[in-house]
């Protein structure tokens, strides 16, 4: 009985792999975020406004914005990158809970948060071959 053997530059195909589609995935709610939490650092009269909206304070929002920043970069840490998509989904659902307490529309408020996190795992779960391996996909 023969074996063949296959190295691990043989066996990648040419085109995208799973790691530059997860970076790819990962690029858009990192984006938004970045966004977010420097318009919370601006003062803008958009981010007091919607800070009232949702009933908290408007000094928060240098705190919020560092909390995020944090949850952030460790986030993009390759090490703490699960820990970093725990924290980002507790801060998220946080949003989340903050938009139904007022009602906000369903689609463009309170499930917004919700399309960031999945991005935010897609993006890893493609990034990471560990998480792959603890979650697989079968048929």
């Amino acid at each position: 009985m023969t074996g063949i053997s296959i190295t691990a530059s043989a066996s990648r195909t040419k085109g995208f792999s799973a790691r530059n589609i997860g970076r790819a995935i990962t690029a858009l709610p990192v984006a938004f975020l970045v966004f977010d939490t420097a318009i919370k650092f601006s003062h803008v009269d958009a981010v007091a406004q919607s800070l009232n909206q949702l009933g908290l304070p408007v000094n928060l929002a240098a705190a919020i914005g560092i909390l995020e920043l944090v949850c952030l970069v460790i986030y993009l840490i390759p090490s703490t990158a699960v820990l970093g998509a725990v924290l980002l989904t507790g801060y998220l659902g946080g949003a989340i809970s903050l938009h139904v307490r007022v009602a906000n529309p369903l689609f463009s408020h309170i499930l917004f948060p919700t399309y960031i996190a999945a991005l935010l795992w897609g993006g890893l779960y493609l990034r990471e071959p560990r998480l792959r391996a603890l979650l697989p996909i079968r048929r």
